[in-house]
């Protein structure tokens, strides 16, 4: 074990106590202490299924999405800029031992549990973006510079780093959810407990013998064991024959054993409120349908997912982006990826669209990730005439 000692001195020379590192929360607790009478803090809070599933649903759904680097033209229309460094860096790699997926993921994932933010610092060279770093939250801080205008002042071991350099994605209010649903996850936590405690011996008895005379220590000795050989060893339900005069008395599951289930429903809820999930995207499928889960899909892209992009995208772009390309450039996150229908709704679609000239072949094609083809940017529809140079306005020029 590290000495504690040692620890400290080294905390104190470097760290912040704003984000303490796992030493620190091993030896004084993990987190704030709730009304349940629990700790909360990333470390335990992270052991309940819900918070997980809703911190890697929102991380891993923004990082499967497509990224690029555009630019926008004279014409005000916008095209990839497929050599620029930030393209490579959030596409391939962003750096020599981060792969841009775990970066984005790991980056939105550091905004949801911490109230920091996720931190990330930018290596230039030349005024470059050449690599980007994503730093445990001890070795990367933001602070409030204290002047009143949301200015944060940016320490990266222990010594200050230009704004410009920083990609800091923050939460709303200036919370994680993590943080602010502490008393919920404190609450499941409690639950987890309780049934790990209800059910730690491997059974719950039946019922209870109560002893109609005094009896002595062998024969109680005897009735133990009795009682052992029938409840125990992961044995549930049986009933333990014992010697003398007694009487049995059923167990009955008090109102709060009778409410565990709902208690722990009503928990998923609350903590899939705090993140903005859709409680079906918990696992929570009681009264999930076929038509209802479409809906909630639709749900978590705008009303969840699309701010953390929004945001995610105006970081990126302070941060990796000179003065001069910042009013012209920006990153693009495809939301296509996850509204995108099934092969026959999208051919349905496609027909309808060629055929009434609003997309041509191509265009089609390039939403497919398929190659353009010879004679494929021509308008028209092909099931009722031969396909022209552009697309043919009724009643008019």
């Amino acid at each position: 074990m590290r000495n504690p000692f040692k620890v400290l001195r080294g905390f104190f020379d470097t760290k912040s106590l704003a984000l303490p590192e796992a030493d620190l929360l091993a030896l004084f607790g993990s987190g704030s202490q709730t009304a349940a009478g629990v700790a909360v803090g990333p470390g335990n809070a992270l052991t309940v299924p819900a918070v997980a599933c809703a911190i890697r649903v929102i991380s891993e759904a923004v990082a499967t999405l497509d990224v690029r680097v555009v630019q926008r033209g004279d014409d005000g229309t916008e095209h990839d800029v497929p050599d620029h460094p930030a393209w490579a860096l959030l596409r391939d790699a962003a750096n020599d031992w981060t792969d841009a997926f775990s970066f984005l993921r790991d980056l939105t994932a550091q905004a949801l549990i911490y109230d920091a933010g996720g931190l990330a610092w930018v290596n230039r060279v030349d005024g470059r973006p050449v690599e980007v770093i994503h730093y445990q939250p001890s070795y990367l801080t933001a602070q409030d510079d204290g002047t009143g205008t949301g200015a944060f002042r940016y320490t990266l071991n222990g010594r200050d780093v230009p704004a410009e350099d920083i990609i800091h994605l923050r939460s709303p209010f200036g919370r994680s959810p993590l943080s602010l649903a502490r008393e919920s996850i404190g609450l499941a936590l409690t639950l987890d407990a309780h049934a790990a405690r209800l059910f730690g011996n491997g059974a719950r008895p039946s019922g209870v013998l109560s002893l109609k005379e005094r009896v002595t220590p062998d024969a109680i000795k005897r009735i133990r064991d009795s009682w052992q050989l029938a409840h125990g060893g992961g044995k549930s339900g049986g009933t333990a024959i014992v010697e003398g005069g007694a009487e049995y008395a059923p167990l009955t599951m008090s109102s709060t054993d009778a409410q565990f289930l709902e208690l722990t429903r009503f928990q998923i809820l609350q903590i899939a409120r705090h993140f903005r999930v859709p409680v079906t995207m918990l696992q929570d499928l009681e009264r999930a349908t076929w038509s209802n889960m479409e809906q909630a899909g639709q749900e978590f892209l705008v009303y969840c997912l699309e701010p953390w992009l929004r945001a995610l995208e105006g970081c990126l772009r302070r941060a990796l982006f000179t003065a001069d390309e910042f009013p012209s450039h920006r990153v693009v996150f495809d939301r296509d990826d996850l509204t995108r229908a099934d092969i026959g709704a999208r051919a349905t679609a496609y027909s309808s669209l060629i055929a009434s000239g609003v997309l041509n072949a191509n265009e089609a094609r390039a939403w497919e990730g398929l190659p353009a083809r010879e004679g494929g940017d021509a308008f028209g529809n092909p099931f009722t005439s031969t396909p022209t140079g552009a697309a043919t306005v009724q009643g008019g020029a």
